[in-house]
């Protein structure tokens, strides 16, 4: 996961040294269909089974993640205003509400990574400011996608793309970590379907501001035409 992070960072400093409006229709239905989706999701805790060091640590982090998603998404549409950050970023705070309550039925403290005996609290989640991430690399990736994503409307969108790919990516790896746990699996695969039609309505965007290769024109790292389209 940090090697993720560490080659997003270098990427775009890369990048940085050379050089859409999307359907707001469709992407109010995708905001509307998460919230159904998270309104019907089953996920009692079995709190009799103990959750792992790596499945602990795959709740906060994914908690974090989501809450670097909705973060950049807000800042970036007051600088960058598109369709795609204004109605993506509501999703986002589904997102970290599904994760959320996994944090919550298992009283697991998420800011404090050291000892995660700590209980959980609502009060400490909802003051984090934006910006503010107990995981020292997702902050270090705030910084990066903020410094990108203001110079322009198209690289807020690429922005977009980057910021899907990285969690669709980490989603992969701690569904593989929750096996055993379908709580976590279930609320990871509904997580990474949003970031699948999220990845597209950048894609979508960048497309309809004239970059004919989308996403995939940031590089192969985040091209990837085999996500499912709904």
């Amino acid at each position: 996961m940090k090697n993720i992070i560490v080659t997003t960072i270098l990427t775009l400093l890369i990048a940085s040294c050379g050089g859409g409006n999307g359907n707001g229709n469709n992407q109010e239905n995708q905001q509307a269909n998460l919230e159904n989706a998270l309104e019907s999701l089953d996920t009692p805790s079995d709190t009799t089974v103990t959750l792992s060091e790596e499945q602990k640590y795959a709740l906060a982090f994914m908690w974090h993640e989501e809450k670097l998603a909705y973060d950049i998404y807000h800042e970036l549409n007051k600088i960058q205003p598109s369709n795609q950050l204004a109605n993506i970023q509501n999703s986002e705070t589904t997102h970290m509400d599904a994760v959320e309550q996994l944090i919550k039925n298992y009283d697991i403290n998420v800011t404090n990574l050291k000892d995660y005996t700590i209980a959980y609290s609502q009060d400490e989640l909802s003051n984090m400011a934006i910006g503010e991430y107990a995981v020292p690399e997702i902050k270090a990736l705030y910084d990066t996608l903020y410094a990108k994503g203001q110079n322009s409307k198209q690289d807020a969108l690429e922005v977009g793309c980057m910021v899907e790919v990285t969690d669709i990516n980490d989603l992969n790896e701690y569904i593989d970590i929750a096996q055993g746990k379908s709580d976590l699996i279930q609320t990871f695969e509904f997580l990474r379907d949003g970031s699948y039609n999220h990845y597209w309505a950048f894609d979508k965007g960048l497309k309809s501001m004239g970059v004919s290769d989308g996403c995939c024109g940031i590089g192969s790292e985040w091209c990837h035409p085999e996500y499912p389209q709904k």
